[in-house]
């Protein structure tokens, strides 16, 4: 699959905010709302060679956990991403060619991201590609860990 970033359209947006993870992948599921909308707007939306919305990225504050500010978490001078897929796509290999681009579509030297303990296929991913655990936190009863990536700059 060809990978191609674009601007994100509210299209796009609302398509996202519609998307439904099963289980245990539920807690990423959002609902429509004007408010949700303007956020991803703000995000990069990734589509396939026939301009399908196959995910999308986001830097600094948006890809933050906002309890993580209570325990210090985001005090490294790191990039943070953040990163989503659609939910037909997971699961089924994809993963290595997805993360890969949004790498290569960043520049910075040190990178960290936030994700649920128990989201293992991620974990494992983000690992393969040298992210190291840092931390841990609890928001709305989920368990959250930072993982760091340093020196991604050849």
């Amino acid at each position: 699959m060809k990978l191609f970033s674009r601007e994100m359209t509210k299209d796009h947006a609302v398509e996202i905010l519609n998307w439904r993870y099963s289980p245990p992948y539920e807690m990423y599921n959002e609902e429509a709302s004007a408010e949700g909308v303007a956020e991803f707007l703000t995000y990069i939306a990734i589509v396939d060679q026939e301009d399908h919305l196959v995910g999308f990225y986001c830097t600094g504050q948006s890809a933050q956990v906002p309890k993580g500010h209570d325990f210090g978490v985001y005090q490294k001078a790191c990039l943070d991403i953040g990163l989503g897929m659609k939910p037909e796509l997971t699961g089924k290999g994809f993963g290595n060619e997805f993360l890969t681009f949004i790498l290569d579509q960043l520049e910075a030297d040190s990178l960290r991201l936030t994700v649920a303990k128990f989201n293992q296929r991620a974990i494992r991913l983000y690992e393969a590609f040298g992210f190291k655990r840092e931390d841990t936190f609890i928001s709305r009863e989920i368990e959250f860990i930072t993982m760091l990536r340093a020196g991604s700059r050849a």
